[in-house]
């Protein structure tokens, strides 16, 4: 496009035709049907690009370490799961980035990683600049372990670099996406909330439970065993029944979600919240 646009002085299309036709073959790529895509995140942007790549004619190996079964479902049958980041980072020819910054992932994309990588690799990194290292990139660029990187987290030591494709971070830059983040955003929290269910966090699990007849009781709790088995037995002794429930942890949270069939009163509420590791408790 920048080449296009330089063209400024050919005022003859005829003669700006005949350039254009012969300066082509500057170019050049490669197709990406019959390439090989690994996706490292599959939540519900990962999932989009690893089917969409599915349907231009790409293979997709996917890696998540955390994926939910909701997650899951969403996912076109044809591809294929790696076992771990290394065993995905040999085999394909291009990788895509979609997880977010955590402990767990600042420095996901490491020179240890990037040594296994299939020669000429392309990497992508639309997701969060920490979690790749720059530096790790920049040597295997140099060695040729990676042929491109492409990301829109620009750094000065990838500025002017060889393989190195850089675009500002204007990820849901648009009237539409300002507008559909705020209305999300805002559903979320009425569902939190009104019905305790939490979606899109970046610290308590994923968990809905839709509603039953009775009353609700959420309560969230350090990851450690018997807390619940306590809470049940401690409404057992009540004589309170459970009408539905759903309880997951995420890293050293847990979050859980009751129906049950009488109303909660306050004594009932200062018990669960008396539970050893107990931290949160609302009736809803």
């Amino acid at each position: 496009m920048q080449y296009s646009q330089s063209l400024t002085e050919l005022s003859d299309a005829a003669a700006m035709d005949k350039l254009l036709e012969k300066e082509k073959k500057r170019f050049s790529g490669s197709e990406i049907k019959g390439k090989t895509l690994g996706v490292i995140g599959l939540g519900a942007i990962g999932a989009s690009v690893a089917n969409t790549a599915i349907d231009l004619g790409m293979e997709v190996i996917g890696f998540d370490s955390a994926l939910s079964v909701e997650a899951a479902w969403r996912l076109s049958s044809r591809i294929q799961r790696a076992e771990n980041l290394q065993s995905l980072i040999s085999k394909c020819d291009f990788v895509t980035v979609h997880v977010p910054a955590l402990p767990a992932t600042i420095g996901l994309i490491s020179s240890e990683l990037l040594a296994s990588a299939k020669p000429g690799l392309v990497l992508l990194n639309f997701a969060r600049k920490e979690i790749v290292d720059t530096d790790a990139v920049v040597t295997a660029l140099e060695n040729g372990q990676v042929g491109q990187y492409v990301t829109d987290f620009p750094t000065p030591s990838l500025i002017g670099r060889e393989g190195v494709i850089l675009m500002p971070h204007i990820g849901a830059s648009t009237a539409e996406a300002e507008e559909n983040c705020a209305v999300m955003g805002a559903m979320q929290l009425i569902d939190f909330l009104e019905n305790g269910n939490i979606t899109n966090s970046v610290n308590f699990p994923q968990i809905t439970l839709e509603r039953a007849e009775g009353y609700r009781i959420t309560f969230a709790n350090d990851n450690v065993p018997k807390v619940l088995g306590t809470v049940l037995s401690l409404l057992a002794d009540l004589n309170i029944n459970v009408l539905d429930m759903l309880n997951k942890s995420r890293d050293e949270v847990a979050y859980t979600i009751l129906d049950i069939e009488q109303e909660p009163n306050a004594e009932l509420l200062s018990a669960i919240s008396g539970v050893e590791h107990v931290f949160n408790v609302r009736a809803l």
